[in-house]
């Protein structure tokens, strides 16, 4: 499915560009489907979110760069529903500290896919072993505790 919008700034960084409801409809797949956005030739998953009544797909800081748009531009966006499973792989020493709290692993394991990549995400991130620690640490006393975050 082919439209085309404008890609949408609010604030510094929060950008994201709108979908019309009949391209929504169309997909059939509810209000919030899983999608995969194509920008530019640039390709990437999301998923529909409602905000304020109008449906949106953010569109990163990585996303932008990739597609070569910033806010404001005015672009041609290809939609199409993702049935592909999303899966993340946890990384090893992720993986070891939450199998050593039998909570933290059971929250993990429940939390959705956007919840488990932040996790996975701002570990990830980290310049410095000492920050990655950190950060593990953070996210298995959140998850021991039932907080998601």
């Amino acid at each position: 499915m082919r439209f085309r919008t404008t890609v949408v700034q609010s604030g510094k960084t929060a950008t994201g560009i709108r979908v019309p409801d009949e391209v929504v409809e169309a997909l059939g797949a509810g209000r919030r489907p899983a999608v995969r956005v194509t920008i530019n030739g640039f390709t990437y998953r999301s998923t529909v979110a409602v905000m304020g009544g109008v449906s949106m797909i953010g569109v990163s800081a990585e996303n932008r760069a990739g597609a070569g748009v910033a806010g404001g531009d005015e672009v041609d966006v290809d939609l199409q529903l993702d049935t592909a499973p999303r899966q993340i792989t946890e990384p090893a020493d992720l993986a070891a500290a939450l199998d050593a709290q039998p909570a933290a692993r059971r929250m993990f394991d429940n939390l959705s896919y956007s919840n488990k990549s932040w996790h996975v995400l701002q570990i990830e991130g980290a310049r410095t072993d000492e920050t990655r620690l950190r950060r593990i640490r953070k996210s298995v006393d959140a998850l021991s505790e039932g907080r998601i975050r």
